[in-house]
């Protein structure tokens, strides 16, 4: 049973993932782990009211998506200023499950290695109707991966790596706690912001804003803008309870219609630090305000535990209330003001896209954004950021509204039908397949303006084409002329990669010397991997000696892949490309005159 603990209601700024603007019904009774706590500072360049240091860039918002776009914006030598309205990271776990390419963008910025250690990979997940197993499913995998296809993990435990991660870049990134937006001004050259403080309100300008800002956006509502979509049926109280997990697996488990919560649906799955997670949707008929009374929440975890054969003593640690929306801003590029994360879309949860497009956001914008600041790229590339991840967004939509329907029939008709494919499923498997649908792959953007197929596009068979995130796999890096196993991944940095796959060399010298002639002007690295057997020899950063590598890409002796900053592929060829035909590739992306890159 619970313990009596006395819970404490808070209203943070920054509501849970994929929140539409309501009442705040958070109640947290416990920490997870020691928060860092954060004095407010009010910063030394304030004087009589204003800040007298213009930022380059200001994010607003300290959340998951903020956080790492700062680390981004650094990794690239960009200045940014955090403006979080709290004093220290979210108080509940909210977000629960990130994809291997959010895992492979953190490990960009150095906290992989920590979120990973504490963390429950998996890729199974069980579906029950009534209380019968219906259906066990798998998530695709790699061989060897170097991340887990889903990690279990907290959102607040990752936030706090990345802040404790941003200091080690002071003072290019400032995040100044106990500040809030109230006042907002945009204009062609910037904005102003109004920033309220314990010790002072004050302004400050910023050349460009970034809002990071949640489901509750103050700068979106301060320029009037609206989204686009639907917000779906059914009520979902989240809350995370400490147990003796060790008999429980790791994976998600769904019941529709249990005997602990009939008519409704309810999710659980295991979490870090002995932790369970449940999401069990509310009666249509119970208003939100006796719904979410803890004792009724409390009432209902034990009537699942209890109905699961579970007789273990548990506490309560963390409750909120989810309401699923499929929702994005049109465009999210205002001129000088850009959006990202929940201030851009709501997602819901059930396509495990909502912090985890967060993160791609940031992920994509970084680069884009600081190579328009250094000069390095015209608007046109800042302007690929919103058409890539609006597309992205309404495609995450449309997988997560698939789930959200499933687990919430809109009506009569929707849950006669899903009833039927759940008790049809145990004995017709193929009917599996119109369950929930999950995506846990990274965006694809097909339809970028900045792909472009070459000449040599048609004569691959396989392999990632122009827009998609470059697939991972297992090698032997070369370093100091020892043998180290990794992954492509590891490979590639915060610049463009043209990834050579060498037969039995290394590169050769017209190939460097182009991308020496190119990095002149433009950030380019060139990384090869030579075939299985090639002896270490100069120019050569890996070999594949598994040949999965080669086989995965549909590369023969000499292909070239050009990649994006951002690790997606911005071209390709069957050969090496001549130095012309790079910088044109380079220059078109950028924005630049022909023959300028």
């Amino acid at each position: 049973m619970p313990s009596n603990a006395t819970p404490a209601v808070v209203n943070h700024n920054r509501p849970p993932e994929s929140i539409a603007p309501q009442p705040s019904y958070e109640v947290v009774f416990g920490e997870y782990f020691p928060y860092s706590q954060h004095p407010p500072e009010l910063p030394a360049t304030v004087r009589d009211g204003v800040d007298g240091r213009r930022a380059t860039v200001a994010i607003v918002g300290g959340g998951p998506t903020g956080l790492t776009l700062a680390l981004d914006l650094a990794n690239h030598g960009i200045a940014s200023v955090v403006i979080e309205a709290d004093a220290t990271v979210c108080s509940g776990s909210r977000a629960g499950a990130f994809t291997r390419r959010t895992l492979e963008i953190m490990d960009q910025l150095g906290v992989a290695d920590q979120i990973v250690a504490s963390g429950l990979g998996w890729n199974r997940g069980w579906t029950y109707f009534r209380d019968a197993l219906v259906a066990e499913s798998r998530i695709p995998d790699s061989p060897d991966p170097r991340f887990p296809a889903t990690l279990s993990q907290l959102q607040n435990l990752i936030e706090e790596h990345l802040v404790t991660r941003s200091a080690a870049f002071a003072p290019l990134i400032d995040i100044r706690w106990h500040s809030k937006v109230v006042g907002f001004e945009a204009g062609p050259d910037g904005a102003r912001l109004r920033i309220e403080h314990p010790h002072g309100s004050y302004d400050m300008q910023a050349d460009w804003v970034v809002a990071c800002d949640g489901g509750r956006s103050t700068i979106r509502q301060s320029m009037d803008l609206t989204m686009e979509g639907q917000r779906h049926a059914g009520r979902y109280a989240i809350i995370d309870v400490r147990i003796d997990t060790s008999d429980f697996p790791v994976g998600r488990r769904w019941w529709f219609d249990p005997p602990s919560n009939p008519g409704g649906t309810l999710i659980m799955f295991k979490k870090p630090g002995g932790m369970l997670r449940f999401d069990y949707q509310l009666r249509d008929d119970e208003p939100t305000e006796e719904a979410m009374q803890p004792e009724r929440v409390l009432a209902k975890v034990q009537a699942h535990l209890a109905m699961l054969g579970v007789d273990k003593p548990w506490e309560p640690v963390w409750l909120s209330l989810y309401r699923a929306s499929a929702l994005t801003l049109p465009s999210y590029r205002h001129g000088r003001v850009l959006f990202a994360g929940d201030a851009a879309h709501l997602v819901p949860i059930f396509g495990v896209r909502g912090m985890n497009s967060a993160v791609e956001d940031a992920h994509n914008l970084a680069w884009k954004l600081a190579w328009r600041i250094r000069g390095l790229a015209g608007d046109a590339l800042l302007d690929s950021y919103s058409v890539e991840r609006v597309a992205a967004a309404r495609e995450n939509l449309r997988y997560a509204s698939k789930g959200a329907e499933f687990m919430s029939p809109p009506s009569a008709p929707h849950r006669l039908m899903r009833d039927a494919v759940l008790s049809l499923s145990a004995q017709h498997p193929a009917l599996t397949s119109l369950m929930s649908p999950r995506q846990h792959s990274a965006n694809d953007y097909a339809g970028s303006p900045l792909n472009q197929a070459t000449a040599d596009e048609a004569g691959f068979a396989s392999g990632p084409k122009p827009g998609m995130a470059l697939p991972d796999g297992p090698l032997q890096r070369l370093a100091g002329g020892e043998a180290v196993a990794g992954h492509l991944t590891q490979l590639l940095g915060p610049w463009f990669n043209l990834l050579h796959f060498a037969a039995d060399h290394g590169p050769s010298a017209a190939l460097a010397a182009s991308i020496q002639a190119l990095g002149a002007d433009v950030p380019i690295r060139l990384r090869t991997v030579a075939a299985a057997g090639t002896p270490a020899a100069d120019g050569i950063d890996a070999i594949d000696s598994t040949g999965h590598l080669h086989a995965l890409y549909g590369a023969g002796a000499g292909a070239c892949y050009l990649v994006r900053p951002d690790g997606h592929l911005l071209a390709r060829w069957g050969r090496v490309p001549s130095q012309t035909e790079l910088r044109s590739a380079l220059a078109q992306a950028l924005g630049r005159p022909a023959g300028a890159a």
